[in-house]
């Protein structure tokens, strides 16, 4: 039997898995929304988008699973580039669908028209226009399959709406062959075993973890490698929780806002244990300081990221989790070895301790004003070990990731590379919709949550329990404190002096809202939000001048951070 393009395309995305998909109808899409309504795919309306992009990114960054969105042409099809953008930064599997005008008009400036393989070709691993019915099944199966393997990634599917109308008998391909992809998955013995040789031989190691190890799922591989040798383990901001933050072994985050004990480890090691990581500037600071005594190993899925940015001495591409493996059986086969490292790695464990206590992660604490790290601190306290947190971008994502302890893998969801404001409550969305029974929250600033604050209605219109915390300081409060450190305080359209009542915009949309003004109020404001079985805004009136504290300023190298204000 024949199926049209629009039911193809559904019935291709339920062989794949999909269970929810996350969009915003249009002309050029009305096919697929009417099918939608006889589908067993479950629909998340946002109201913008952009959020539908950054819903199916959260969807996908707490589950693991391929993230979907649709969206119109034209319009609604340019605004999914900051989300698709913001996916490919993370290498988030994604999806996006979007609507395109009938092929005979391409090329024509037909309304609604516009040229997303022309425009979404830097920020997706790969896209598709397709043209012909009978290509669809196939271009979905490669889509799915590109987007969650080797380095992850978005891919869109520009759909015209003559291909959803027209028909074609659907046939799903079982498998997928493509010339030109061939992503290597195992790591290589040779070079895995030159490895754990230099582990051996190493006096200051230090693992380096980043998103890779979140996308892999190699938490407990990581855990058993860092446990066999007693190596310490920082990570970069989307490595986050890959790691107990409050493991004996974490040194926390390092680069620009990470702990001064983590860069000191880096700056002095002898041994950088790469894993999943890309060297970003914000994690080096300059590179001619970087590691300067380190010989370093680089695991990654994507050779091209491989010596990119800095040397690399041991490069060994494939599969972090499958090298990990590896890696860790190689060790029980030379448990004398392992002992004898753990051993002698007692003193560099003393080094690190001696920088811990000298510079600890810490605030001025004050019975005044609220302190944003003060208001991190009791959402940890108050909340599940298992809760999804996300963020917005900005000075409370740094707080976030400096005294939220994570212990949980894929509890942290966070912009990273492209840094994008109004990314962090449309992904708790998501996140809510793929686990409804956890505890999500989202932490902003007052700045980024005006980006995508409509997505307070879907919250509302779907029971979405969001907890959303704003940290108001009336800034737009990185960039300020960077005119403050480096500019002479010259506030240039920072300040944000038009008072917002978030409670009220909270109660206009159906949620609820409250606010702490006072430090003995923020414990309170917490409590009464996790009772409420709603979505719920807790505004925090912080203190305007705080910054985020210790950071190495731009150019400068770790060993050079500035730790006061």
């Amino acid at each position: 039997m024949k199926l049209t393009g629009s039911k193809i395309l559904l019935e291709s995305l339920i062989r794949e898995g999909v269970d929810t998909v996350f969009g915003y109808p249009g002309g050029t899409v009305i096919n697929i929304y009417d099918d939608l309504m006889g589908s067993s795919i479950k629909h998340v309306l946002t109201r913008h988008e952009q959020a539908a992009v950054h819903a199916a990114d959260g969807y996908a960054r707490a589950t693991g699973k391929v993230g979907v969105a649709i969206a119109t042409s034209g319009p609604g099809a340019t605004n999914t580039i900051t989300g698709i953008a913001t996916a490919y930064m993370d290498s988030i599997p994604m999806v996006v669908i979007t609507g395109q005008v009938p092929t005979a008009l391409i090329g024509n400036d037909a309304f609604q028209e516009a040229d997303l393989i022309g425009i979404t070709r830097p920020i997706t691993k790969h896209n598709y226009l397709v043209k012909d019915v009978n290509d669809l099944a196939r271009i979905i199966k490669q889509a799915f399959y590109i987007a969650r393997t080797g380095r992850p990634g978005p891919v869109v599917v520009d759909l015209p709406k003559d291909v959803q109308i027209a028909t074609a008998k659907f046939e799903y391909p079982e498998t997928v062959e493509l010339r030109g992809y061939k992503p290597t998955f195992s790591g290589n013995v040779r070079m895995i075993e030159k490895a754990v040789k230099m582990m051996f031989s190493a006096k200051k190691p230090v693992l380096y973890v980043g998103g890779g190890a979140t996308l892999t799922d190699s938490h407990a591989e990581l855990k058993e490698l860092a446990e066999s040798l007693q190596i310490p383990v920082t990570t970069t901001l989307m490595g986050m929780s890959s790691f107990p933050k409050r493991h004996p072994l974490s040194l926390g985050m390092l680069g620009m806002h990470g702990t001064y004990y983590a860069n000191m480890a880096v700056t002095n090691s002898d041994l950088l244990i790469a894993l999943g990581a890309r060297f970003d500037d914000r994690v080096t600071g300059k590179i001619a300081t970087f590691a300067p005594h380190a010989k370093i190993i680089h695991v990654d899925v994507d050779p091209t990221s491989i010596k990119k940015n800095v040397r690399v001495d041991l490069p060994i591409v494939g599969d972090l989790c499958d090298v990990l493996k590896k890696v860790n059986k190689k060790l029980t086969e030379h448990e004398d070895e392992t002992a004898a490292t753990r051993k002698a790695l007692a003193g560099w464990h003393e080094e690190i301790a001696n920088w811990r206590k000298e510079q600890p992660m810490t605030y001025k604490p004050s019975k005044t004003e609220i302190k944003p790290q003060f208001v991190i601190e009791k959402l940890r306290e108050l909340s599940n070990d298992d809760a999804i947190v996300t963020t917005e971008v900005g000075q409370h994502q740094m707080w976030a990731a400096q005294f939220f302890d994570f212990v949980q893998p894929r509890t942290f969801l966070s912009s990273g590379g492209l840094g994008t404001m109004g990314f962090g409550l449309p992904a708790a969305l998501g996140a809510q919709v793929a686990f409804p029974k956890r505890q999500v929250i989202d932490i902003s600033g007052d700045g980024s949550f005006q980006m995508n604050s409509q997505e307070l209605a879907t919250l509302v219109q779907y029971r979405l329990p969001v907890k959303i915390v704003i940290l108001n300081n009336n800034f737009l409060g990185m960039v300020r404190q960077w005119q403050q450190l480096f500019f002479d305080k010259r506030y240039s359209q920072t300040c944000l002096e038009l008072p917002i009542d978030f409670i009220k915009l909270a109660e206009a949309y159906g949620a609820s809202g409250l606010r702490a003004s006072k430090p003995d109020e923020v414990e309170s404001v917490i409590k009464q939000a996790f009772a409420i079985d709603g979505p719920v805004i807790m505004e925090f009136k912080i203190s305007r001048e705080e910054n985020v504290m210790p950071m190495v300023p731009a150019g400068a190298g770790l060993n050079e951070m500035v730790l006061a204000s």
